[in-house]
């Protein structure tokens, strides 16, 4: 009798030892992974130049012998930890800028304690930015400074720059940073003022809880979870895989809770009344148009990002007063963009050329 086509049974003695061995594999891996604590991340060197509530600002240590005039200031968004910019050596977005001679400044958020659910907006864009902003002043002797915002870190940067449209903003780079708030679909329908109670949510608990904020991310994809729990499992003997989930997984899981207030306002002026786009915006009784900024001003979206969508961020450019204006989109996702592989060999390099000669 002849073997069907196709098959090979010489080589199913060897398939089999193989599946065997990777099942092995699996289990000793598995035990190692919950046996160990992960890498250390944002070990890059650092000082805390300031703390102040939930607010913390750093200064990174120098990594060049020749660094540029002007300081950057790095605004990360108020839901998620900044180690996200700074995860291992060869990984790292702040190594990396230091590396090519920039003066790199931080300023990353806390968990609001209980008694801080009373900060507002203006909180974050009138008195925690420009603290900080005095504080890279004076600590770098430098008047200008570069601003890099981060997702809702962006917002929070064009908020204060239309604000402080004469300075000392001099150069502001936004990642993913949405300004149509209509166009987050799932989180406009998540807060419709027809059945969400952000009043009663807020005077009822105080500070958001982060368990309801990551609720709200992993239902953009619900399923993600679990594939990516498969795909672990499937690579667990790989120690590069497996290095990089748990980076990726403990940061998208360190979630933040919001201060009351500031959510309160976030929902009504921008999640319902779009205040942002509709030019109607304001700040402590300020008027925050985006038409106010008038320094250089580089946007990089995600070609796959499915927290902000490009709907979300696409009028960006066009509605900021600044002639010196780009939009850039790259391959990856909204984390992917900024960190990671694919960030290594686009956003950087894209970013370094472009804020480089606005920096002397």
């Amino acid at each position: 009798m002849n073997a069907p086509t196709g098959l090979d049974f010489v080589s199913i003695p060897e398939r089999i030892q193989s599946e065997v061995q990777r099942a092995i594999m699996r289990g000793i891996k598995g035990v190692e992974y919950f046996s160990t604590s992960g890498p250390t991340l944002g070990s890059t060197p650092k000082d805390v130049l300031h703390s102040r509530g939930t607010m913390s600002l750093y200064h990174y240590r120098p990594m060049s012998d020749e660094i540029y005039r002007v300081p950057i200031l790095i605004v990360m968004a108020t839901t998620n930890r900044g180690y996200i910019l700074d995860l291992v050596p060869g990984q790292s977005f702040i190594e990396f800028l230091l590396r090519r001679g920039y003066d790199v400044y931080m300023l990353d958020w806390t968990a609001p304690r209980p008694e801080e659910k009373s900060l507002r907006m203006e909180d974050y864009v009138l008195d925690f930015i420009p603290d900080c902003v005095r504080r890279v002043q004076a600590d770098s002797g430098e008047q200008d400074v570069s601003v890099i915002g981060y997702c809702f870190g962006g917002v929070l940067s064009l908020l204060y720059g239309s604000i402080h449209k004469d300075g000392p903003m001099k150069n502001l780079i936004c990642f993913t940073t949405p300004i149509d708030f209509r166009e987050m679909k799932l989180f406009s329908n998540f807060s419709d003022r027809r059945y969400f109670d952000v009043d009663r949510l807020v005077d009822s608990v105080g500070n958001v809880p982060p368990e309801m904020i990551l609720s709200s991310f992993e239902m953009l994809r619900p399923a993600s979870r679990t594939v990516s729990q498969i795909q672990l499992w499937e690579n667990i003997w790989n120690d590069e895989f497996v290095k990089s989930y748990r980076m990726f997984d403990r940061w998208a899981t360190d979630t933040l809770p919001l201060a009351g207030e500031y959510f309160r306002a976030i929902t009504k002026d921008l999640m319902w009344d779009n205040k942002l786009f509709n030019d109607t915006m304001s700040v402590g009784g300020r008027a925050a148009k985006l038409e106010n900024i008038k320094v250089p001003i580089l946007h990089a979206v995600a070609e796959h990002d499915h927290i902000v969508p490009y709907d979300a961020a696409k009028h960006l450019i066009a509605k900021i007063g600044s002639e010196d204006k780009e939009e850039v989109m790259l391959k990856g996702g909204h984390v992917s963009l900024v960190a990671g592989a694919n960030a290594v060999k686009r956003l950087w390099p894209k970013l370094d050329s472009w804020l480089g000669k606005r920096s002397t």
